[in-house]
């Protein structure tokens, strides 16, 4: 059990890191505290905790593009439209995923960094199929260069990709 920096009394329940100007500070702050400091401006509870950090990301503008709200698309099986997710924070079901799927994106590459699933990748039996992945990465790589007109990196990108197939014993057919 970690006390909170600031009161010492209560359990942190926060990791805050801030960079600013190539300065990196840490705290660990307990709701209160956090609240109090500014850091946060929702709720803190562990059941509604995602549920309002997403409405809070919502609610400041940061990902909602007013064009997205217009068209008033709702989900086939739940009935939720884009404004009920606004509103809530949550999804109504696994179909919204489908429905809204353009207008999650953005919030899913900023919180993960990406809007697909990898998954992890077994160290001992791993290894092709991370080539696999790192020969899908370029060839998308080339797809841009090939559509930017830049022939000279999309050639270094192709022999990179049939140096990868040989290397796992590809044709060069692709997956």
């Amino acid at each position: 059990m970690m006390l909170c920096d600031e009161c010492k009394s209560r359990t942190a329940c926060m990791h805050i890191i801030k960079i600013v100007n190539n300065q990196k500070t840490e705290k660990n702050l307990c709701a209160e505290c956090a609240k109090a400091a500014g850091e946060i401006s929702l709720s803190f509870d562990t059941q509604s905790y995602v549920h309002d950090f997403l409405k809070g990301i919502f609610n400041h503008g940061l990902f909602v593009d007013p064009q997205m709200l217009r068209g008033q698309e709702s989900c086939s099986e739940c009935g939720m439209t884009y404004t009920d997710f606004n509103r809530k924070g949550k999804v109504g079901c696994s179909a919204c995923y489908t429905v809204f799927g353009g207008q999650f994106e953005p919030l899913l590459k900023r919180i993960h960094g990406s809007s697909s699933h990898t998954g992890k990748i077994p160290k001992r039996n791993g290894g092709t199929l991370k080539i696999r992945q790192q020969i899908k990465k370029i060839r998308q790589q080339l797809e841009q260069y090939v559509i930017n007109e830049e022939y000279e990196k999309a050639v270094l990108l192709r022999d990179e990709i049939k140096n990868l197939e040989k290397e796992i014993g590809l044709s060069g057919k692709g997956e």
